[in-house]
This record gives C-alpha cells, sequence and structure tokens, in this order.
C-alpha cells in the first residue's frame, strides 16, 4: 500500500522523486501554505483512475452536485472541502488497483484516503469528516454529520430515476456474460425496493418520488415490450 500511495503523491503533485514520509509531511504542509489548488488535483487524479460506467468520475461528479443541492434545498450548510473529498473519492476502491476482494469498497477507501489526499494541499484537519461521509455513502448504512448525510443521499438517488436505469444496464456484458440483462433486470428491480426508504434528508425525501416513478415506469414499459421479460 506504501509504494501505492507514493506513487499516488508523484502521480498528483508531479514529483519525479520518490519521498519518505517525512517529505511527504513537509511537501503536504508547503502544498497548502502556499494555497495549492488540492481539488485540481483530486480532480485530476479521479479523472485518471475512476473509469466505469457505473461508479467513475461522471457518478462522483453528480453525487457532489446533488448533494449540495438537497443540502442548498434544506437550508444546511456543508463543508465543501469535505464534500468535495468524499463525493470524488468513494469509489475508489470499487476499482483496480485499490478494490480488495472480501473488503466492502467504502471500508477500503477509508483506509486509503488519507493516503490518496496527503500531498494534494488538502486541509488534512478535515481528514476524519471524509473518511465518515465515505463510511456510509451506501443507502443500506447510516451516515452520521451533514456532509455524509447529503453525500449518503445523493448516491442512493443516483440508482434511481433514469440515471439509475442507465448505470445499470451499462454493466451488461455485450458478449452475454455476468451481469446479462435479466440480472441487470434484478438488480434494478431491487433498487426501487431497498434504496427509496433508506433516503434520510427532507430534500431527498423530496425528489425520491420522481425518479421512483421514473423507473417504476420504465420497468412497467419494459415488461410490457418483453413478453413479460422473457425476451430479455
Amino acid at each position: 500500500m506504501w509504494n501505492g500511495a507514493r506513487f499516488l503523491v508523484v502521480t498528483l503533485l508531479g514529483v519525479v522523486a520518490v519521498m519518505s514520509g517525512k517529505a511527504v509531511d513537509a511537501a503536504d504542509a508547503a502544498a497548502q501554505s502556499a494555497g495549492s489548488d488540492w481539488r485540481a488535483n483530486v480532480l485530476q487524479f479521479a479523472q485518471a483512475h475512476l473509469k466505469h460506467p457505473a461508479w467513475g468520475l461522471s457518478h462522483s461528479m453528480r453525487d457532489y452536485e446533488l448533494a449540495r443541492t438537497l443540502a442548498k434545498q434544506d437550508h444546511v450548510r456543508l463543508d465543501d472541502d469535505v464534500l468535495y473529498a468524499a463525493a470524488y473519492l468513494h469509489d475508489i476502491a470499487a476499482l483496480p488497483p485499490y478494490e480488495k476482494p472480501d473488503v466492502d469498497h467504502a471500508d477500503e477507501a477509508v483506509r486509503i484516503v488519507g493516503d490518496l489526499l496527503k500531498g494534494t494541499g488538502f486541509p488534512l484537519a478535515k481528514l476524519e469528516a471524509v473518511r465518515g461521509a465515505i463510511r456510509t455513502h451506501m443507502f443500506d448504512r447510516d451516515p452520521q454529520g451533514p456532509e455524509a448525510l447529503y453525500l449518503h443521499d445523493a448516491d442512493a438517488l443516483d440508482w434511481l430515476g433514469a440515471i439509475g436505469v442507465a448505470r445499470i444496464f451499462a454493466l451488461v456484458d455485450p458478449k452475454g456474460g455476468d451481469p446479462d440483462n435479466l440480472h441487470a433486470l434484478k438488480m434494478l428491480q431491487e433498487n426501487l425496493a431497498a434504496v427509496p426508504p433508506r433516503i434520510a434528508s427532507p430534500a431527498g425525501q423530496a425528489m425520491r418520488g420522481r425518479r421512483v416513478e421514473e423507473l417504476r415506469k420504465f420497468l412497467e414499459e419494459l415488461r410490457a415490450e418483453s413478453s413479460d421479460y422473457r425476451s430479455l
């Protein structure tokens, strides 16, 4: 993991020499004092590493913007540093080379996010809040704190509606492997049943009705046009 962390520091900061832990800390402090644009560093990393049709960069961007929108509608002030870092890095461990077999991707992301942010100029005093938001971003977990709550709800809403359909069917193996169309259908049905009750914020609950109806209507039309799903 330490070798990977050093590689990330090199990638994010453009440093050509391998740095020791002490040097990394010094570089991080220097970057912050110099007003380094850590968001540009994180975005550059995400653009390079978050390549996936369902939980890649576009999903992170939507989660960030939707979380901000929901909080604004609820008149809740978020720490935007915490939200940005958590939104853009919450799914990193769902992708190679960071994913780990038999380890939940949220928990693994919590473990490695400090290494990803170290050296970028991110205010590390806020790191625990980032970890908290990442840890509970999935709909079946219970968020604590405003950034965690609104990231959680934005992430849940992104499994519903037209975008939820697009994400799931983007996973289908074009060669007929797993997941196939029937597997994608089952995932959509499960999302429709399990995700909406877990949305907790007032603004998220207000938005979920439309997205639930979009997904339900799609499934009804799909059933009618595929002979009760038999021709999928």
